[in-house]
């Protein structure tokens, strides 16, 4: 009999055990992040011509990136649909919801036509955007619910360490997603993986829903929530109450969330574009015709260098970039604990200035230089991360904690993550190749996040449980 079980059974309120806590926040975050991944994956290196095959292959690209960037203007929509139901009926039926509504998308995605099958050229497209969509309706809820599972249940002292159990779910999920896709293109001709192999990491993420389910169901509720129904205070509209009451922690969460939403997908989709775009014309013209598609005046036109590594090599490198990000993920908890969540992310957000302006140098360096890189920019990303699972929940009081925190995080999505990936394909075409811009843009949304840090107070020591608004 489970801890829980053992108190239900005595007449005292149950209470979600430590590890069932870490595997139900983790587990959850883990499948979402795995699915949105798997699309960002398939985005750069399989969606372009499969879904837009008459457009040259930058307007493609673009094109693959725009439907990319639909999940980020749905996910505040979902921050208010989940919020909301987060707030007003419990933690535990929403995130049970928000799962299933990205795992049976994903498993859509896998199941679509091409625009390569006769009469799907516009219904391809158009279908692939309505799951793109239903993702980040998903995803708008999910974090903030496994934040607030986390953060919740955690012991007096240490929720900046129980917040990264969510926060695990980023790394896990990009190495299994983009470990799957590897191993695929490994045993898998071209052919056959431009067939049909893209669609199996996809069809996959039915298992990892399965079990995230199973252990959500187990789940009692949050003791702050209950609180929040013992004292009378559930808010019937938890969006007008939080824009009431928290506008200015709303404003500040979502700027102090900018530098690291930016990061991150220039560290994964932009250098995956970049690291395995051909080094010379010659090499794009080449690889094009053995694609049987050759380059259209214009397309040699608009054409841009890249790095020249191949698929599988950049894939492995990112891998390797990643499990930094997962290690120092943890590392922050405990750093958020002992200097606070503000003193630290000031740090860290100075240092994403400083990496911002060492594009040119480091990617110039060959191999060396490019893995440095990665690796560095994915440190910074997990010391950055790891304490959003407690600072952007601590901005809000409990009972308006759920549709906040989701609007902070997924408004900040839009300023940053949408909109990422095709700014930095933007500047790196209008550098002429060169990822001196993309840089710059770095620093600036870090100066951003500075500002908005600077202006908040420290959140570690408020009252977490019994504040309402």
């Amino acid at each position: 009999m489970s801890t829980s079980q053992k108190a239900g059974a005595a007449g005292t309120p149950q209470v979600n055990s430590r590890g069932r806590v870490i595997v139900a926040s983790l587990i959850g975050t883990t499948v979402e992040f795995y699915d949105f991944y798997v699309y960002a994956t398939a985005a750069v290196l399989v969606f372009p011509a499969l879904f837009f095959p008459t457009a040259d292959a930058a307007t493609a690209l673009l094109s693959s990136f725009a439907i990319f960037g639909v999940a980020f203007v749905a996910r505040p929509l979902g921050s208010i649909v989940f919020g909301h139901f987060g707030d007003k009926f419990g933690r535990k039926g929403t995130l049970v919801a928000s799962l299933l509504t990205m795992g049976i998308a994903t498993f859509l995605i896998g199941c679509l036509p091409t625009a390569l099958v006769p009469g799907w050229t516009f219904w391809a497209p158009a279908l692939l955007v309505v799951m793109r969509f239903m993702q980040g309706l998903a995803l708008g809820g999910e974090w903030s619910g496994a934040a607030l599972l986390a953060t919740e249940n955690a012991p007096e002292g240490k929720r900046a360490i129980w917040g990264t159990f969510p926060q695990l779910g980023a790394p896990i999920g990009f190495i299994l997603a983009n470990g799957i896709f590897l191993g695929l293109s490994f045993g898998l001709s071209s052919d056959q993986f431009q067939a049909w192999g893209w669609r199996i990491p996809f069809l996959l993420s039915a298992v990892m829903v399965i079990v995230g389910l199973y252990v959500r169901l187990k789940l009692v509720e949050t003791p702050a929530f209950q609180n929040v129904i013992d004292q009378g205070e559930v808010a019937k509209l938890p969006v007008g109450r939080v824009f009431k009451t928290s506008w200015r922690p709303l404003i500040l969460g979502t700027f102090v969330m900018l530098a690291t939403y930016v990061l991150f997908y220039l560290m994964t989709t932009f250098t995956l574009s970049y690291g395995t775009a051909a080094s010379s014309l010659d090499a794009a013209k080449a690889a094009a015709e053995a694609k049987g598609k050759p380059m259209s005046a214009d397309a040699i036109a608009s054409w841009v260098p890249g790095l020249g590594y191949t698929r599988n090599e950049f894939l492995i490198m990112l891998i390797i970039g990643v499990v930094f990000f997962g290690i120092f993920t943890l590392v922050s908890g405990p750093l958020a604990e002992k200097f606070g969540r503000r003193k630290m992310l000031l740090c860290v957000t100075s240092g994403i200035l400083v990496f911002g302006l060492t594009f040119v140098p480091l990617f110039g360096a060959g191999t060396a230089g490019v893995m440095a890189l990665l690796i560095l920019g994915f440190t910074l990303m997990g010391l950055t991360f790891g304490p959003m699972g407690a600072l952007l929940p601590e901005l809000f009081p409990t009972n308006v904690r759920y549709t906040g925190s989701a609007i902070s995080y997924n408004v900040s999505s839009i300023l940053g993550a949408a909109v990422a990936p095709f700014i930095a394909v933007a500047l790196w075409q209008s550098a002429d190749g060169s990822p001196v811009l993309v840089g710059i843009y770095l620093s600036a949304m870090a100066v951003l996040t500075l500002i908005a840090l600077l202006i908040m107070k420290e959140t570690r020591d408020l009252e977490y449980t019994s504040n309402v608004s």
